[in-house]
């Protein structure tokens, strides 16, 4: 910030300038307005015009060109032609070339605090000050960190809010997602958009289940607008889900028509050629594919070293992610230390976006985290364990992965 305003003021420099200009010239102005006044004939060129004129005007009434009456009309013309012309040239005493110096700071110093003030009003900072926290944060714990002390320093600025939705989304921080996305829609207006997200977020925190307020929400969207893409793919997620297939491809292609992501429309695209293959399957394969679909079986357990270190009911997430580390995580399930130890099965069901799932890998990593505070983002004294490699496919008759929770974040 500091170099904002370096930079104002570099910029205000100029317009100072153009104030105190006048100041240095002003003595060479007065010489040269009094000098022009001293020298100045044009009364003294007036009176002698006027002279010759009223000579001409007697000598045509004596030789009688013109009467009486039209001599005294002329002269009269003549007299306020004279007076008009030197009425023009009066002129006041000039004034001292120091006068007025002093409004010259003054109006400097309006200048400053009216463009201070007007920056304060209409400019960006915010948005700056938002740069700035992307631009200087490492990590993303670091990332969270700032933005949630600028949602506090300028709560009504909805790009803080659009920047920490996302954040808290992908970080699988559902509750405060759904909380900066509310703050959000207050402060832009419920637009079938942030309405759109809102309804997928809730959808998949239920387990890809149409709640009623998931329902509501799709209602209200798909009234205002009947293409909006993002609440087309959550339909066709849930469609899919039920064993619609054709409902879900209608749905998805509807979907791409409106998307101009091209990782969303290939993630669609994906899902549409599995609902496609999977039309030719019987009804009980239907059926077991529904059930079931890509996925990992896993057995979470907790390293003898670490009991009794936190209470039973200490927040545990088990997370997926793709091996690259690019996407978002592709499987999120809570648990909590007191079910440990537990066998789950992640698939399609644990998404946290249906542009991120664990049907589209075929390798994943797993990550289970202890976590005191409860939220997604790392922090230090969490507990976790990690298994790389494990394969994506048909959990049926599969063995589970072992995950141990054996290590401390220090």
């Amino acid at each position: 910030m500091i170099v904002l305003w370096l930079s104002f003021g570099l910029l205000l420099l100029p317009a100072l300038w153009l104030l105190v200009a006048p100041l240095r010239r002003a003595h060479r102005v007065h010489d040269a307005q009094a000098s022009f006044e001293a020298n100045d004939r044009a009364a003294e060129q007036n009176v002698a015009i006027y002279r010759r004129r009223l000579t001409s005007l007697e000598a045509a009434l004596e030789r009688g060109d013109i009467d009486r009456a039209q001599f005294d009309e002329d002269r009269l013309e003549l007299d306020r032609s004279l007076l008009e012309d030197t009425e023009n040239l009066a002129r006041g005493p000039l004034q001292s070339p120091t006068a007025g110096r002093f409004a010259v700071p003054v109006v400097a110093l309006a200048l400053v605090i009216s463009a201070m003030l007007w920056y304060q009003h209409e400019g960006a900072e915010g948005d700056l000050r938002l740069f700035e926290a992307f631009q200087q944060s490492d990590s993303l714990p670091a990332l969270l960190e700032r933005l949630e002390q600028e949602a506090q320093r300028q709560p009504n600025n909805a790009d803080v809010w659009a920047s920490l939705f996302p954040l808290y989304r992908d970080s699988g921080q559902g509750e405060a997602a759904i909380g900066a996305l509310d703050r959000l829609i207050e402060l832009e207006g419920r637009e079938p958009s942030l309405l759109a997200q809102k309804a997928q977020l809730l959808f998949f925190m239920a387990d890809r289940s149409l709640t009623d307020e998931v329902q509501a929400l799709v209602d209200e969207v798909r009234e205002r607008d009947p293409r909006e893409p993002t609440i087309l793919g959550l339909l066709g997620v849930h469609a899919f889900d039920e064993g619609d297939y054709e409902q879900a491809i209608n749905h998805w292609r509807r979907a791409i028509a409106g998307m101009s992501d091209s990782s969303s429309s290939q993630a669609l695209r994906e899902g549409i050629r599995i609902a496609q293959q999977r039309l030719g399957m019987t009804s009980e394969e239907r059926e077991a594919a529904v059930a079931q679909g890509p996925g990992v079986r896993v057995r979470v357990s907790l390293d003898e070293s670490l009991e009794g270190l936190l209470d039973a009911d200490t927040r545990v997430f088990v997370i997926a992610r793709d091996m690259a580390g690019e996407l978002p995580p592709l499987a999120v399930a809570r648990l909590t230390l007191g079910e440990l130890p537990v066998t789950l099965t992640l698939d399609d069901r644990h998404a946290m976006s249906d542009a991120a799932s664990l049907s589209q890998a075929s390798e994943v990593r797993l990550l289970v985290r202890v976590t005191k505070s409860g939220g997604a983002a790392p922090e230090m004294g969490d507990m976790y364990g990690d298994v790389e490699g494990v394969p994506v496919g048909d959990v049926e008759d599969k063995e589970a992965v072992e995950v141990v929770i054996d290590r401390v974040i220090e």
